[in-house]
């Protein structure tokens, strides 16, 4: 389950606070969502199947009062949804509920165990276990407090999960757990009230003082105190971290979608990226969490960039950059099978994680793999104090800010930016560019914002584009060189948002198949900035032409042969070619975009996705 999680202790009545953090929260999962309070020193529960309106509906019928509960918005794993799925599940006696994200993978034994002692099963959940054997440990007898059942539970479960606990019997506090990767855990700190969330923003409007929950750490909130402890039983102190989001930030601002304005803020995101990292007179790039010195960057022999989705593309575009400037040797690898494949990394390899939420499983289960085989550890993280950004020994945040929509636009772009300042950073390190070369790097680096903000200037033409192009049934998306992973990022959200299968491809290799599908119902997007692949990128488009296909090209601002050679052309200002992809990028985000609404399809909030992959 990507699913989120919310929870608070304090005095406010609890219900609407916890749907106002869940409705933050839906992009990790609208499958059902549910809420439980204690009321009048009893679990009451309201839960629903769809999106999260059915609850509100629901407890708008039906309202809850009280002042602690947790609320959960599910992405299904085990058992269809339903209202019976939905969390929060309770145990036999009604005296305990519980939230979860993860997958239990031991849960058929488990079941098989609760079963025989004579436990009653409401749901299809593996979650369900989890509650069941608190249940089992909770013997008022033993004296065993909910803390300790809660902890003597979760050593017995395997996977990657978090949990937070509540009972009737300790009505005064929650109880929150992390064990591996899936996905984090919040604690918000406020005057006399204490909130949880498994993202920030569920809760940045209410504290931002946070304190992350660590692998196999729990915590015990009370409305005044929280207090700390492992998975084994001792103690452990944390610190509260202020968050610089500003919680307006995470609102849509006017705009239709948080999609659009996402992509519309990436002149600012793009901006902020760079700010006091450069020094043009210099020439250098200053990453302040980044603490590679010349003579660790000179040793290093190679570089493995892992990432999953959006951020693997990013990663590809990264390859060009390091090997173009800092002279390394790059692969890219899907961190979802980074590990099982026994990848050859040592204490000379730089493993880069670029990962949007800081929270990806796979990518951290890649980090770990690379950590136990000596590498050293680098996190490009929009997330600040993710756990992603915990496990690396240095970190490079994106600083774009809260990203909502679920398909990625500008920690995309962000991560682009964020790639080439590192590029920059080991060549000066590295000795493979010197003051001049720096100098006119950070140059054009600092054009940028500019230049994206006039890419978004040029946005109308993309609904009247969209109304030609809504009912196809596929795309093919071409490009060469550093485009190619664009083409590819193109493809993914057409895919991801308007439900139109869409492939990338090297445009090169269309003679070697896909050449076979184009015909006049078949467009094909042409990734064309005027580079040193511009006049093989013109010779595909004349294949296409050739056979009866429609060409959308993305050509260079005055470029009058695009026009003469393909349909349409979505025009882009000239830049250097290691940054040509951060504005080819932004039309690519627009028509995926505009095609999706046309066909009236929820773009922030896509089927079967969810903004954080937390389960493997």
């Amino acid at each position: 389950m990507m699913c989120g999680i919310v929870g608070y202790v304090g005095n406010r009545e609890t219900a609407p606070l916890l749907l106002d953090a869940l409705q933050r929260l839906e992009y990790r999962g609208y499958d059902s969502a549910g809420i439980a309070v204690i009321q009048d020193g009893a679990i009451q529960r309201r839960r629903s199947a769809g999106r999260l309106s059915a609850l509100t509906a629901a407890l708008a019928e039906a309202p809850l009062g009280g002042h602690i509960g947790i609320g959960h918005t599910r992405w299904a794993t085990h058992g269809r949804p339903s209202e019976q799925n939905a969390h929060p599940h309770v145990d036999c006696t009604g005296q305990i509920v519980l939230i979860h994200n993860g997958i239990v993978e031991n849960y058929l034994a488990l079941k098989e165990e609760l079963l025989a002692q004579g436990h009653t099963f409401a749901s299809e959940t593996d979650t369900e276990v989890i509650v069941h054997l608190i249940e089992a440990e909770y013997d008022a007898a033993s004296g065993a407090s909910l803390a300790e059942a809660t902890r003597r539970a979760l050593c017995r479960i395997r996977g990657a999960h978090a949990v937070v606990v509540m009972s009737s019997r300790e009505p005064d506090k929650l109880i929150a757990a992390r064990l591996g990767n899936a996905g984090g855990v919040v604690v918000g700190v406020g005057t006399g009230e204490m909130f949880l969330a498994s993202d920030m923003p569920a809760i940045l409007q209410y504290t931002r003082q946070m304190i992350f929950l660590d692998n196999r750490e729990m915590a015990v909130l009370h409305r005044d105190r929280v207090a700390f402890l492992r998975l084994d039983g001792t103690a452990v102190s944390k610190s509260a971290q202020t968050v610089a989001w500003d919680p307006v930030s995470a609102a849509k601002g006017g705009y239709k979608h948080f999609m659009l304005k996402e992509i519309n803020e990436q002149a600012r995101s793009l901006s902020d990226t760079i700010a006091g990292r450069v020094d043009p007179g210099e020439g250098t790039v200053h990453l302040e969490h980044v603490h590679l010195t010349g003579t660790d960057a000179t040793a290093l022999e190679r570089v493995t960039l892992v990432a999953c989705g959006t951020a693997w593309h990013a990663s590809l575009v990264g390859k060009f950059m390091i090997e173009r400037l800092a002279r390394l040797p790059v692969e890219v690898d899907y961190a979802s099978e980074f590990r099982y494949r026994d990848p050859l990394v040592s204490p000379h390899s730089l493993v880069v994680a670029v990962t949007q939420s800081g929270e990806t499983v796979d990518t951290l289960a890649a980090l770990e793999e690379a950590r136990n085989k000596g590498a050293r550890l680098l996190g490009v993280v929009n997330v600040v104090g993710s756990m992603a950004s915990r496990v690396c020994d240095d970190v490079l945040y994106t600083h774009a800010g809260p990203e909502i929509g679920v398909a990625s636009t500008k920690a995309f772009t962000s991560q682009l930016c964020a790639l080439y300042m590192l590029a920059v950073y080991l060549g000066r390190w590295r000795g493979t560019l010197d003051r001049s070369a720096g100098r006119r790097l950070v140059a054009e680096l600092m054009d940028i914002p500019d230049l994206a903000g006039k890419v978004l200037g040029d946005g109308n033409q993309y609904e009247e584009l969209a109304s030609h192009f809504y009912n196809r049934n596929d795309f093919l998306y071409l490009g060469r060189g550093i485009q190619y992973p664009i083409a590819l990022e193109g493809a993914l959200k057409l895919k991801e948002i308007s439900y139109i299968h869409a492939e990338g491809y090297p445009a090169g290799e269309m003679k070697h198949g896909p050449i076979a599908l184009i015909d006049e119902d078949m467009p094909v997007v042409a990734l064309m900035p005027q580079d040193h692949v511009y006049e093989k990128m013109i010779s595909q488009v004349e294949q296409v032409k050739a056979r009866g296909g429609t060409v959308i090209a993305v050509a260079s601002q005055g470029d009058d042969l695009a026009r003469q050679k393909a349909d349409v052309v979505l025009y882009v200002p000239s830049v250097a070619p290691l940054l040509q992809p951060i504005l080819t990028a932004i039309p690519m985000q627009l028509l995926a975009y505009h095609i999706a609404v046309r066909r009236g399809c929820d773009v922030d909030q896509p089927r079967n996705l969810a903004k954080s992959v937390t389960v493997e």
